[in-house]
């Protein structure tokens, strides 16, 4: 990790992140599981994507190499899935339920 990249912290309204569900814990748990379900869609795609590398010669090797390296290049400049989850809850872009036992 490079020390000179910059990182933006902003900071989000808490009354915001409650209104949905009128408690913080409840909301950081409807945020939480979304940025999983992203992290894990994005893995698998991931996967996909550089499964094609794994059955191929070693006669391209270096060619392969670099396009592997240029796929996760692409993975890791994505915002992080709990950014992008948190922003999906502010926007009320996620729908949730309760279970009701």
């Amino acid at each position: 990790m490079s020390l000179n990249k910059k990182v933006y912290v902003t900071p989000k309204d808490i009354h915001k992140l409650i209104a949905p569900t009128d408690n913080i814990y409840e909301s950081t748990v409807i945020i939480t599981k979304r940025a999983k379900q992203i992290a894990m869609n994005r893995k698998s795609e991931l996967d996909l994507k550089l499964e094609e590398f794994m059955s191929i010669s070693e006669e391209k090797d270096s060619i392969d190499a670099q396009r592997q390296y240029e796929i996760t290049q692409h993975y890791e400049k994505l915002p992080k899935p709990v950014i992008e989850a948190t922003s999906e809850f502010l926007e009320g872009a996620l729908s949730f339920h309760y279970i009701h036992e």
